[in-house]
């Protein structure tokens, strides 16, 4: 029970393979570990599928938990891993696959632009500028005229084809500086896998026009395919808005769960999840749930407790409260500015814990900010991806304005931070925020949202800057540095603005 269950508390996007399958995703399921009668039993269950396995051994190897199981009825073990990298693909294959894609692609090159002279494309580790295997990259030019270009192949996670933009964008200003008196390098050529691009497009139409060319493209391997997209057509983003709760209802409803919590730990956060659930944070880890349950003697729902961190849960029954004490209490005792930084419980979701830090106080990150309007961790969905904007709010004067944080260095915050904005323009642009119940009471400003991406100072990727200068100047973003020791309090140090044309006339 103990392996899997440290396995498990720091696994939150693994993935379960049993017979060579995907069976579960722990980013959108849940499990429970029980240890009864000297067997360890592992129930796994989503929408889509539920099941029970006895747990006979257990190895942790690789970045991979693998155990051997009994189906309930089953004399016969069986395998059954978890994995933190979803890509399970051998090093050997995965170079197979990148080589025969960078031949498929500068046949494509050389087929669809003849008039062009095609570099070599190149696959090579270059971590100075943050690239690796997983990308070809080139060059195509005529005369002075060049552009640079990106592919990748459609065997590779959607994770790393949704990231192929941050690296072209990477790319294209690394050529330009290479290439500087030789080429113009006007723009950037996408290469992604069929059916693979809908992300990518969306984000293109929010970069600037006048600082490259910008162009999208669909490629089939196995035919070599190739089919140009209209990236400025976002007509038919498939993105929507879910309801926002009714917080003094919910506050009703959920009144004798929350003081039971309560008395375990005075300080906690309380987040509103849906009409029928809430959850229990300290500073942003969240170890319960309340939520309605049939009540099997009644037509009557009644809220009941679930606790565990990450995705285990277990339902808050008598036999479990002892067990349920002692999470709430080694939380709060670890769970704190100066709590021992090797444990697991104080290193979680540092992203979580900076968000309620935010959340308390939001002036903080900018004093226009209205501190008593924002909503934390709402959905954003659109296409497949179905990530949470951190913290949405509006400023004093009804502008709305999304903040995007990151606890550690990431390449991707400013494409992340436009996903949100160009997602929250969506839907503002509709006037579908108050109709959703968002900001009851307060009339929005027609103006755009302000997209605000915070991160500690010393964890800013030197990338950003770089990232920043392509998107699109219809995007009011600001870029914040705050102190590293953020867990005490969050302090700006440093704030970047873009630098607009007409600033640099007045200046100039």
């Amino acid at each position: 029970m103990r392996t899997v269950e440290d396995f498990l508390v720091c696994a939150c996007d693994a993935v379960i393979i049993e017979d060579g399958a995907v069976v579960f995703d722990l980013a959108q399921s849940r499990y429970s570990i029980s240890g009864e009668h000297n067997k360890c039993l592992l129930h796994l269950w989503s929408a889509e599928r539920n099941f029970v396995r006895r747990v006979l051994e257990a190895e942790v190897k690789n970045e991979t938990l693998r155990l051997a199981v009994q189906r309930l009825g089953h004399a016969k073990p069986t395998k059954l891993e978890i994995c933190r990298e979803r890509d399970r693909r051998s090093p050997t294959a995965k170079r197979a696959a990148r080589v025969a894609y960078q031949r498929v692609l500068q046949r494509v090159l050389q087929r669809r632009f003849a008039g062009f002279t095609v570099d070599r494309l190149s696959t090579s580790m270059d971590l100075e500028r943050s690239f690796g295997p997983v990308y070809a990259r080139g060059l195509l030019h005529r005369g002075q005229s060049a552009f640079a270009v990106l592919g990748v192949n459609g065997q590779e996670t959607q994770g790393s084809i949704d990231a192929a933009l941050t690296f072209g964008i990477l790319w294209l200003d690394a050529c330009r500086v290479a290439k500087a008196g030789k080429f113009a390098v006007e723009g950037l050529k996408i290469f992604l896998p069929a059916a693979a691009s809908t992300l990518t497009r969306e984000r293109m139409a929010h970069l600037n026009p006048e600082a490259a060319k910008w162009d999208l493209y669909e490629l089939e391997e196995r035919d070599e395919c190739l089919k140009e997209l209209d990236i400025s057509d976002c007509g038919n983003i498939a993105t929507r808005l879910v309801h926002a709760t009714n917080e003094a209802a919910n506050q009703s409803r959920f009144a004798a769960a929350v003081a039971r919590v309560r008395e375990l730990m005075s300080e906690v956060e309380v987040a509103m999840l849906s009409p029928a659930e809430i959850a229990f944070r300290c500073h942003g880890l969240e170890f319960a749930r309340a939520r309605l349950a049939h009540d099997p003697g009644s037509f009557l729902s009644t809220a009941e407790i679930v606790f565990g961190v990450g995705a285990q849960e277990r339902i808050l029954t008598d036999d479990k409260i002892a067990a349920f004490v002692q999470l709430v209490r080694s939380i709060g005792e670890v769970r704190h500015p100066e709590g021992p930084r090797d444990h697991p419980l104080w290193r979680l979701h540092p992203e979580r814990w900076l968000e309620s830090l935010v959340v308390r106080d939001v002036t903080a990150v900018d004093e226009r900010l209205a501190p008593t309007c924002l909503y934390s961790q709402v959905p954003a969905f659109s296409a497949s991806d179905r990530a949470m904007i951190d913290v949405l709010t509006i400023t004093r004067e009804g502008r709305l304005a999304v903040v995007e944080l990151k606890a550690d260095e990431d390449i991707h915050l400013p494409l992340q931070g436009l996903d949100y904005w160009a997602r929250v323009a969506w839907h503002h642009a509709r006037r579908e925020f108050q109709r959703f119940g968002y900001f009851p009471g307060r009339e929005l400003c027609a103006d755009t949202a302000l997209l605000f991406l915070v991160a500690p100072a010393l964890h800013v990727h030197p990338a950003t800057d770089t990232l920043l200068h392509y998107i699109s100047p219809a995007v009011d973003w600001v870029l914040l540095g705050i102190d590293e020791r953020w867990r005490e309090g969050v302090r700006v140090v440093f704030r970047k603005r873009p630098v607009r044309r007409t600033q640099i006339t007045k200046a100039s």
